[in-house]
C-alpha cells in the first residue's frame, strides 16, 4: 500500500550540450519534467528557452498525406535508423509533395468523372427527342428552359390555354414527372417563369450541347471512358507508391514522432546566461542508470534529492501493485492519485470491492455471465472496467455456491452439497428468518471491520505525513479508533452476548477520554507537533465549533456503520427478485416458462450488477476513503519518445 520512490534531479549545463541531454532524456523514457522556477529561490536571471517546435508541422503533414493515401502508419524499429533531422525533414517534404500530386490528380479525375456523369444524367431524358439543341440555344427571339414538371401540374397546363406563351413541349416522362421544355420571347419570359414555378417546374442545368443529344451523348461517354482510364492509372501509381514507401515512411514517421516528443522537454528548459537549467523526477531505482549516462555528457552537472525531502514540490506518484491489485487502480485514479507521502489504497479497494461485490451478487450462473461480459469488454473494447468485472464475477460465483443459487435455481446445487458435505440442504438458506438476522448482524460486523481498517490506514498515513493532529486526536486517529472500537465492542458484549463490560472505568477511560481528546484535537495536535501558536484565537468560538464537529463525528460513526447494511440487503434483494421471476414463469407455464426465466435472469443480472457495482464503489469512496485518503497527488508521466523498443 505504498508508491514507488522517486528522486528530484536538477541538471545544469552549457546550452551547446542541451540537445544531447534532451535526446538521452527522451530515449530513457523515465524523466518527468517539472517547473525549474519552483525549485530555485533566486530566478531573476532565468528566462524561458522559447524554442519553436520545428517538427510539429512536418509530422502533421506526413500523417495527413499518409491518411489521404490510405496508408496505415505504425511505429517501427528505428534502432538502426541513422538519418539526421535535416534528412528527415527533406524526406517528409518530398513524400508529401509526391503524395499531394498523386492525390490531387486522383481528386481532379474523380471530379471530372462526376461532372460528366451528371451531364449524362441531365440529358438522358432528352434522348430520342430529335431536337437540334444548337439551333435552339442559338435562337435570339425565344428563351428556352429545359427541365421537368410533375404529371399533376402538366395536366393543369390546359388551364392556361388563353396564354399563347404558356406552352410545354414534352420529350419523355416517368412515373412522377414529365421531361421537356418551354419557350417564350425574352419580353414575356419572366411572367412565364412565374407560372411554371407555381406549377413546381424544376429547371435543369443543361450544358451547351452541340447538335442532337444522341451525338453529344456519344462524345460524353468517350470522354468519360478516357477519364476512367486515367483514374485507374493514377490509382495504380498510388498503390505502387504506397508499396514502395510504406516501410520507409513508417521509419521516418517513428523518428519524427520521437523528435516531436523531445520538443516537449524544451518547454521546461530555462536559460541562465550561457547555461541551461532542467529539473524533473526519475524513479529512485533508475538513479544509477540515469546518472551513468549523464556522466558521459561533458560540462553537465546534476544533483539529486529524495522525494520525501521535496514534499513542497508535490513529487509525482508511481503506483506499484501486484497484478491483481493493479486492476483496481482504475477506481483509485477516478477518485484521485495518492500523494507521495500517503498510502496507496488500491489493495484496500481490490479486496473490499471484490469481496463486497461477491457477497451482494451471489449467484453462480449470473456471476459467470458477469465474468464473461467483463472479459469481452476488455478483449474487444479495451475497457478498464471489463478487467475488474472478471474477478468480481468469479467472486459472485463463489458466494453463489455458498448461497446455493444458479441462475436463481435454489435447489440446483443440493446434489453437490450432498456429495461434498453430506448435507441435504444448502450451506446458507438466505430466506430463512434466522439467516436474515445473521445477514444483518454480519453486514454490521463487515462495516465495523472495514471502518476499523480505514482508521488504522489513516493513522499510518497521517504519521507518514507528520500530521499528528489527524494521527493521534482525529476522528479517524488513535482517539477515534479507541472510542469506536470500545463503544462498538461494549454494545455488542452488553446487548448480544450479555457480558457486563461497560462499567465506569471502561466508559471513562475508553469512551469519555477519547471524546475529550477529539474535542481538543486542534490544540493538542499543535502541541504534539511542537508548534508555538497552539492556542485558538478565541476559546469560546473554538468550544462551540468543536462541540458541533464532535457531534457530527459521533453521528458519522453510526451512519457509516449502518451504511454497510446495504451489503446484506442486496443478498435478500437478489433472492427476492429471482423469486418474483420464477413466480411469473410458473404463472405463464409451458414454453413461456423458459422464456420468462431467461429474460428475467438477464434483467435481474444486468440491473443488479449495475446497482451492486455502484453501491460497492460508493462504500469505498464515501465510507472508507473519506476516513484516510486525500487523493491529491499527481501521476508520474515521463516524456516518452514513443518509439519501438
Amino acid at each position: 500500500m505504498s508508491v514507488k520512490a522517486v528522486k528530484a534531479i536538477r541538471i545544469i549545463g552549457m546550452l551547446s550540450e542541451l540537445d544531447k541531454v534532451v535526446k538521452f532524456i527522451g530515449d530513457s523514457e523515465m524523466f518527468h519534467p517539472d517547473d525549474a522556477m519552483s525549485f530555485y529561490s533566486d530566478t531573476k536571471n532565468f528566462s524561458s528557452l522559447n524554442r519553436k517546435n520545428p517538427y510539429a508541422a512536418p509530422l502533421q503533414g506526413l500523417k495527413s498525406s499518409a491518411e489521404l493515401m490510405g496508408m496505415k502508419l505504425s511505429f517501427a524499429d528505428v534502432r538502426s535508423f541513422d538519418k539526421n533531422a535535416k534528412e528527415i525533414l527533406d524526406y517528409v517534404k518530398t513524400f508529401t509533395a509526391k503524395a499531394e500530386a498523386l492525390i490531387g490528380r486522383k481528386l481532379t479525375a474523380e471530379q471530372e468523372i462526376d461532372k460528366y456523369r451528371h451531364t449524362i444524367e441531365q440529358i438522358g431524358p432528352f434522348i430520342g427527342s430529335n431536337v437540334d439543341f444548337t439551333a435552339v440555344m442559338d435562337c435570339k427571339i425565344i428563351t428556352p428552359n429545359f427541365g421537368r414538371i410533375p404529371l399533376d401540374s402538366y395536366k393543369k397546363l390546359s388551364e392556361y390555354s388563353d396564354n399563347p406563351y404558356v406552352l410545354f413541349f414534352p420529350f419523355s416522362e416517368d412515373e412522377t414527372h414529365c421531361w421537356g421544355a418551354y419557350f417564350a420571347p425574352p419580353e414575356h419570359i419572366e411572367d412565364v417563369d412565374r407560372i411554371f414555378s407555381s406549377l413546381l417546374f424544376e429547371r435543369l442545368d443543361i450544358p451547351p450541347i452541340e447538335g442532337k443529344p444522341e451525338e453529344y451523348l456519344e462524345q460524353l461517354e468517350e470522354k468519360l471512358a478516357d477519364l476512367r482510364s486515367d483514374l485507374e492509372k493514377t490509382e495504380a501509381q498510388i498503390e505502387e507508391f504506397k508499396k514502395a514507401e510504406q516501410e520507409l515512411c513508417m521509419q521516418y514517421y517513428t523518428k519524427l514522432e520521437e523528435l516531436d516528443a523531445y520538443q516537449e522537454i524544451y518547454h521546461y528548459v530555462y536559460r541562465y546566461h550561457k547555461s541551461f537549467i532542467l529539473v524533473g523526477w526519475i524513479p529512485a531505482n533508475k538513479e544509477e542508470f540515469f546518472t551513468e549516462h549523464l556522466d558521459k555528457i561533458s560540462s553537465i552537472e546534476y544533483s539529486l534529492s529524495d522525494g520525501r525531502d521535496e514534499m513542497k514540490h508535490s513529487p509525482p506518484v508511481i503506483m506499484k501493485n501486484p497484478p491483481f491489485f493493479r486492476l483496481y487502480e482504475f477506481f483509485v485514479k477516478m477518485y484521485g492519485m495518492p500523494c507521495y507521502n500517503e498510502l496507496d489504497p488500491t489493495p484496500f479497494v481490490a479486496i473490499t470491492y471484490t469481496l463486497f461485490f461477491g457477497i451482494m451478487f451471489g449467484d453462480m450462473g449470473q456471476g459467470l455471465c458477469v465474468a464473461i461480459v467483463g472479459a469481452l469488454m476488455w478483449k474487444l473494447k479495451k475497457m478498464e472496467l471489463g478487467k475488474i468485472l472478471i474477478p468480481c464475477g468469479i467472486s459472485g460465483m463463489i458466494f453463489g455456491f455458498i448461497y446455493g443459487s444458479v441462475f436463481g435455481f435454489e435447489e440446483a446445487l443440493n446434489p453437490v452439497y450432498k456429495a461434498l458435505f453430506g448435507i441435504d440442504g444448502k450451506l446458507v438458506e438466505v430466506m430463512e428468518s434466522q439467516t436474515i438476522n445473521m445477514i444483518i448482524y454480519g453486514s454490521v460486523a463487515v462495516g465495523f471491520v472495514t471502518i476499523v481498517a480505514a482508521m488504522l490506514s489513516n493513522i499510518v498515513s497521517s504519521l507518514r505525513r507528520r500530521d499528528m493532529e489527524s494521527a493521534l486526536f482525529g476522528a479517524n486517529g488513535v482517539a477515534g479508533f479507541v472510542f469506536y472500537v470500545a463503544l462498538f465492542g461494549g454494545l455488542v458484549c452488553q446487548i448480544l452476548l450479555g457480558i457486563e463490560l461497560m462499567n465506569t472505568a471502561y466508559i471513562l477511560g475508553l469512551i469519555v477520554l477519547p471524546l475529550i481528546l477529539m474535542f481538543m484535537r486542534e490544540p493538542f495536535g499543535k502541541l504534539a507537533e511542537h508548534r508555538k501558536n497552539w492556542q485558538p484565537h478565541k476559546w469560546g468560538d473554538y468550544f462551540i465549533q468543536s462541540f458541533f464537529e464532535l457531534f457530527e463525528m459521533c453521528l458519522s460513526y453510526v451512519t457509516n456503520t449502518m451504511s454497510f447494511l446495504r451489503v446484506g440487503a442486496y443478498i435478500l434483494v437478489h433472492a427476492g427478485m429471482m423469486l418474483v421471476v420464477f413466480t411469473l414463469a410458473e404463472m405463464v407455464g409451458g414454453a413461456g416458462y423458459i422464456i420468462v426465466v431467461i429474460v428475467g435472469n438477464g434483467i435481474v443480472a444486468a440491473l443488479e450488477a449495475l446497482l451492486v457495482a455502484i453501491q460497492v464503489l460508493r462504500l469505498d469512496y464515501y465510507e472508507v476513503f473519506s476516513r484516510f485518503y486525500m487523493g491529491e497527488g499527481r501521476p508520474f508521466t515521463p516524456i516518452k519518445a514513443r518509439k519501438m523498443k
